[in-house]
């Protein structure tokens, strides 16, 4: 009963801090850097009452005295990216989304009470006891490969992201052992939540959720269960969870192309990336959810976050992929040393990013429809604009087997099989296994796009340079 009760005031005074947040990103192209600036004392006729705990909160911000977000010079830019994907939805249809949130605050704090293994205080929410015993039931198997986290995220009411790294970072003590504020890091986490454009196919809160649940197994992988610190594992779970975060749902070349002011901010380089980085930098300040450690920890977490992110730049992929295969031909890794745990972070990260093709077919199938979506609606964008289409992004030219195909033979099956050259487990058996049957899936629906693959590659397990190859870390939005 106390804790319930402790519990309920918790989330009373985050409700709390969010109604009284306003902000907007703040870029200073000087030093390269993207802070969150929290703006407090908004006046009541600024904000309208909103249940805050649900990822679609997010949009209405520009309602909320958020500056409007810059455009570059092309005419297209005049676009909101957060309404990129949006489709047209019917007058009639805005009371059923209010609905959807009243019930997502709702199972917030039931939930919020059960997996804390707390009593509820109203004994009528039955459907919802349901739910969340169901979501509860889940994350005690969180560490399996087969975990369904499109089922967890209807569990959770399209809180997935935010229930999942709570368990982890409570699971492994974190909270605990770095004296986390308990209503801090839900802050946090929500942020995390409603900063993802849950209107992108692919590049949501779920595939957040998804990499942070990957990125849980290889860090239970013995070679890294023994060695990786409490603080590496704080580090690789942050990343996961934020390593797409305000993501737009195009890709790198369509921002540079349009002139966006991001390309220019970042200098055309690991555009995405750098803001990614950025956008969690901001919201671990305007939390606060270090301040209680020193200055210098607080930084050394920001640098090292970043470190892991821009790791997933997927035009980086044979500069590290080179590097992972000349530490394991020369044997030379020592996770003694705080650098080589590092990077071994960092190519754990990259594997969980683009592991969708070694899930289970049922759940890598209903990915690999979902990215080849965001892929396709960029290169409507392109042809309405009359701009050059990126590769992959012509429906036209390409087919979802095609597509997954190539990428499969060019860039997974490179990395997951060094991956398995390090950490030669059950786990990494399973999905070069489950990588094999679903490229025989796709190339049973495509065979001509599998002749095609076959002839370019050169030696298994081996990166190439075959123009596909590049057409696809030029195109590809999986990172």
């Amino acid at each position: 009963m106390g804790i319930a009760l402790i519990w309920s005031i918790i989330t009373i005074l985050v409700r709390w801090i969010f109604s009284k947040r306003r902000g907007a990103i703040s870029y200073d192209s000087s030093d390269q850097t993207a802070l969150y600036i929290r703006m407090l004392a908004v006046t009541n006729k600024t904000i309208k009452p909103s249940f805050v705990f649900t990822p679609g909160d997010v949009r209405v911000r520009s309602q909320v005295g958020f500056e409007p977000e810059r455009r570059g010079s092309h005419p297209y830019l005049g676009v909101d990216f957060r309404t990129l994907h949006s489709r047209a939805e019917s007058a009639g249809s805005i009371p059923a989304r209010r609905v959807r949130r009243l019930f997502s605050f709702q199972r917030h704090l039931l939930s919020s009470r059960l997996l804390r293994g707390a009593p509820h205080l109203n004994p009528l929410h039955i459907l919802d006891e349901d739910y969340c015993g169901q979501a509860k039931c889940m994350l005690e198997k969180v560490g399996s490969w087969n975990f369904d986290i499109f089922l967890f995220d209807r569990l959770t009411n399209g809180n997935s992201l935010v229930f999942l790294t709570f368990h982890l970072l409570n699971q492994y003590g974190l909270i605990e052992l770095f004296q986390l504020d308990m209503v801090k890091v839900r802050q946090f986490l929500v942020l995390v939540q409603e900063d993802y454009h849950n209107q992108n196919p692919y590049h949501n809160a779920v595939h957040a959720a998804d990499v942070t649940q990957a990125m849980h197994c290889y860090l239970r992988e013995p070679k890294l269960a023994q060695s990786l610190t409490s603080f590496d594992i704080l580090l690789g779970l942050l990343a996961a969870a934020t390593h797409d975060l305000d993501h737009p749902g195009v890709n790198q070349p369509f921002l540079i192309k349009t002139n966006h002011y991001l390309a220019a901010l970042y200098r055309n380089t690991s555009v995405l990336e750098n803001h990614h980085w950025r956008s969690a930098v901001g919201l671990l300040r305007e939390t606060e959810l270090f301040s209680h450690l020193p200055a210098e920890d607080s930084l050394s977490i920001e640098r090292q976050l970043g470190s892991l992110i821009l790791a997933t730049d997927i035009s980086r992929q044979n500069e590290y992929l080179s590097r992972f295969r000349t530490h394991l031909d020369e044997n030379n890794l020592c996770l003694g040393h705080a650098s080589h745990r590092h990077f071994v972070l960092q190519m754990a990260l990259k594997c969980a990013d683009i592991c969708n093709p070694c899930r289970p077919w049922e759940l890598s199938k209903q990915w690999s429809e979902k990215v080849t979506e965001e892929f396709f609606h960029q290169g409507d964008i392109e042809k309405k604009h009359k701009l050059e289409i990126s590769p992959l992004c012509d429906s036209e030219a390409n087919t979802i087997a095609s597509v997954q195909i190539g990428f499969m033979t060019y860039v997974v099956e490179p990395l997951f099989a060094e991956w398995a050259r390090f950490s030669d487990t059950r786990l990494s058996q399973t999905m070069l296994g489950h990588l094999g049957l679903n490229k025989a899936s796709w190339s049973a629906m495509d065979p001509e796009a599998s002749g095609s693959s076959e002839e370019g590659e050169s030696e298994p397990g081996r990166a190439t340079e075959e123009p596909s190859s590049r057409a696809l870390s030029q195109g590809s939005q999986e990172s």
